[in-house]
Parts: C-alpha cells; structure tokens; sequence
C-alpha cells in the first residue's frame, strides 16, 4: 500500500510530458477567459493569444513528437503515437487559420462575446486532441462531448434566427448520435468486459463471445462517429448549420471536429474488426458508407445556389473519400488518409478564406458572383485552384491525394479479391466527374457572366493566406515528399 501512491505519481509525471500541447490549451483556456475581464480591444487580445497558444502546440507536437511507437498515458486513458502526434498536428493548423479568419471576420471584431468565442473554440480543439489520443470508451465518449458542445455553441454565434435554428439542430442530432454511440459502448463493454478496445481482452472477448450484438453495439458506435465526421446517413444537419454559421466556424466545423472524428474511427474499426478475425464483414458496411457520402453528397451539391450549402455537401462527399483510407485496413491506407487530410485542409481553408472576403463585398449566393472574376481577379483564381484541388484534378495536391488514396483502394482489392472495393473505386472515379460540375459552378459565374452593380473593395487579408495555402497545394502536386516524406518516416501504430 505505501509504493501504491508513490508509484502512481511517478506514472501521472511522467504522463505530464507527453500531454504538453493539452495543458498548453488548458492553460490558454484560463488565460483567455481572464484576459476578457478587460473591455479595450477584447477581440484582438483573446485573438493574439489564441493564435500564440495554437503556434505553440504545433511546434511542440513536431519538436517533442514520441520516440517509442506507443506509450501508453493515465493508466491507459491516453495513448500517444506517431498517428495521433501528426493527426494533433493538423488539427493545429486547422484551429489556427480559423483564429486568423476570425480576426479578419466583420461580425465577430464587433460581437461582444469575442472572449467566450476563443474558449470554446480552444475548447473544441482540447476535445479533438483528447479524441485523437484515446482507445479508451469512457475518454472517447467525455472527449467528444467536450469537442461537440464547443461546437454546437460556435454554430450559433452569429446570434440570428437561422444562426439560432442551425445551433439547435446541431445539438438535437448531436445529443441522439452521442446517445446512440453510449448505447453502443455498453453493448461492447458488456461483451468484452474491458473499456478499451485496443486491448487484446477486448478482442480476445469479442471472439470468444461471438454474437449479433457485436454487430448491433458496433453500428452505433459507428452512427457516432459518422456524425461528427459528417458522413451518410449521418450527414442532414451539416448544410443548415453551415449556412447559419459565421464563416470562420463554418471552415473549422467542415475540418477540426471531421478529422478527429476520423482519427478514432481508423483506431475503433481495427478493433471492432477484430484484426480481420470479425464474424462481419465491417469492410463492407465501410465501404456503403463511403460509396453513399461521396454519392449523396455530390449529387446534392448540384442544385445549391448557397455557397455555404455547396460547401457542405461537399464536405459530406470528402468524408467518403476520406472513408477510403480507414476501408482499406492496411498501413499504407493510413498514410494516405493523412496526406489527404492535409490537402483537404489546405484547399478547404483556401476555399473559405476566399468565400469570406467575397462575402464583405455582399456576395452570399453563387449567381452573385457574377462578373467578380475581373474586379477580384487573384481571389477568383485561388478559388478556383481550390476548387480543382477538391475536384481532385492536375496540377494540385488534389490530384495525388486522390491517386494515393486510389492506389491503396487498389492494393487493399488485390489482397482481399473483394468485389465492393472495385465497386467504391468506380464510384469514387465516376464521381470526380460530378464533383467538377459543381465544384466549377462559382468559377463560371465569376469569370464568364455578365457583371452586375459591383462595389469592389480592395485586396484584403485573405487574399494572402490564400495565396499561401493555394501555394502550398501546388506544391503538394509537384513535390508530394514533401509530406510523404515525414509521414514515411513515423510508424504507424494505432
């Protein structure tokens, strides 16, 4: 009894090392909601310190990334690898563009709870932290909640009626699905008699008490996480919250909380799998889930005239894509999962960027665009670029992410000779094709139709960071090492 204490303060010391980006945000947290106690130039202070304390978990993720493949944190509650290290790592950068939006955002300089914005976006990207560190179902379950309420608060800052609409439908589809998902976890706990589902008790378990409950408490685990990565039939709330959403939220909801969510899918569907030990075929069920999001959310997306709306749609199509790198099950299926993510990244924020100074100038709907393309020349072109990124066409990172991504498709069909993945890369080909029709439609008003009455303002902040991420994507086309390179060198173990 008396090492008891000792030894497991030595252990919680030790974790206090490897969880150095958490505390930063803990304590950023803290620093913001004091810093809010003084009214001069709120939104500017609570933005710059926001911004420091994001600057500083990127640089401490890639300095003091883990030497060993896979420690294990709080008696197993946190688990830190190279794959959760580089997810953290473009959740980050995610958060961090959406401060400098933020900044440059009209309504939110002149909104008046600017510091209670900041802790709950700080907030969100601690529970997507946590969420993309744990195999744990209890820590997945608190982590989503802390990452989702955040959210559901961000959706309504516009303090409007559709903003007010679009919050709440956000929380009564949330707060079903997280039910849902803890139904589910009990079943597994039930079943497997352990919390963790990275544990060999936990698949040892599964198999020895083979049952349809299995397959009943893993599909709500899944409607879970499906949800929070926006993906069918998961998806309805994501275009009325997107609309309703101040345009720096809209760009951090369609990446930060979808790439956590992917993080911990990745990790629960090996598991539930049973490293390809399963009775159920979840590579299947996987790969419907896929085929159907990039389906509904492309062919959906062609009848929007809201850019914002199109945009969501095509984030529940992205999610199908991004499906595919969990479906494969193989270790080279994960590395492109990451190389697109960061491509999503990249040409989603440059999306944004460009749709926020467009809507400075007035411009909330597609047919307003019109004649734009010459008075806002280089944010029409990057939107473009960003656009063709999305589309997954040269010369962009769009193009090679979905090559490698194809490619694992590729490779995970000639390991198994299953028919449903030649289906879901007909289908994930077929709609690339569709996604250009729309993912064009903006491009085409601004450039080829007939301007109306234009008050154009001049180039703005965004025009720059655009510029760089639209930069950063070429590049990606031309020189993929550059993140493959790094990705290539890191072990992945989930």
């Amino acid at each position: 009894m008396e090492t008891v204490l000792p030894d497991k303060l030595l252990t919680l010391t030790k974790s206090i090392g490897y969880l150095l980006s958490e505390l930063v945000l803990t304590v950023g947290i803290l620093l913001i909601i004091f810093t809010g106690l003084f009214k001069k130039h709120k939104h500017a202070l609570t933005g710059y310190l926001a911004f420091m304390v994001l600057l500083a978990c990127i640089l401490q993720s890639l300095v003091h990334a883990p030497s060993a493949e896979s420690i294990s944190l709080l008696d197993g509650m946190i688990h830190v690898n190279h794959f959760s290290v580089a997810f953290k790592t473009l959740l980050d950068i995610a958060s961090l563009l959406t401060v400098i939006m933020s900044l440059n955002h009209v309504g939110l300089k002149n909104n008046k709870f600017t510091t209670e914005y900041y802790t709950f976006l700080l907030s969100a990207v601690l529970g997507a932290h946590l969420l993309t560190s744990t195999t744990n179902m209890v820590m997945v379950f608190i982590s989503l909640e802390l990452l989702s309420i955040s959210s559901y608060v961000l959706a309504g800052y516009n303090q409007d009626k559709k903003g007010a609409e679009g919050s709440l439908k956000y929380f009564l589809f949330g707060s079903v699905a997280s039910a849902v998902m803890l139904y589910g976890f009990s079943v597994l706990f039930g079943l497997s008699g352990t919390t963790d589902f990275s544990s060999t008790a936990f698949v040892e378990n599964l198999l020895r008490n083979s049952s349809p409950l299995i397959l009943v408490g893993g599909l709500m685990v899944l409607a879970g996480f499906l949800y929070k990565v926006a993906a069918t039939p998961m998806h309805p709330w994501a275009p009325d919250v997107y609309e309703a959403a101040p345009m720096p939220v809209v760009a951090f909801l369609s990446v930060v909380p979808k790439l956590a969510g992917l993080a911990v899918l990745a990790k629960f569907t090996l598991a539930i799998n049973l490293y390809g030990q399963s009775d159920f075929d979840w590579q299947l069920i996987l790969s419907v889930v896929a085929m159907l999001s990039i389906t509904i959310g492309n062919f959906s997306a062609l009848w929007q005239n809201n850019p914002k709306r199109m945009m969501a749609y095509s984030a529940i199509a992205q999610s199908g894509f991004l499906l595919i790198g969990i479906v494969c099950f193989t270790i080279e299926g994960s590395k492109f999962l990451l190389f697109y993510s960061g491509v999503y990244l990249l040409a989603n924020f440059a999306i944004f960027y460009c749709l926020q100074l467009f809507e400075k100038n007035g411009i909330e709907s597609i047919p307003a665009f019109s004649g734009w393309g010459k008075s806002q020349v280089m944010a029409s072109v990057l939107l473009l670029m960003a656009f063709i990124s999305l589309a997954g066409i040269p010369p962009t990172g769009g193009f090679t992410a979905k090559l490698f991504i194809f490619t694992a498709l590729w490779d995970a069909y000639e390991q198994t000779d299953k028919q449903i993945l030649i289906w879901l890369l007909v289908f994930g080909l077929a709609n690339t094709v569709v996604a250009l029709y729309y993912y064009l439609k903006i491009p085409y008003y601004a450039f080829l139709k007939t301007p109306g009455t234009q008050t154009s303002k001049k180039a703005q902040t965004e025009n720059y960071f655009a510029l760089i991420l639209v930069v950063l994507i070429l590049l990606l086309f031309i020189q993929p090492d550059i993140l493959m390179g790094w990705l290539n060198r890191i072990n992945f173990v989930l």
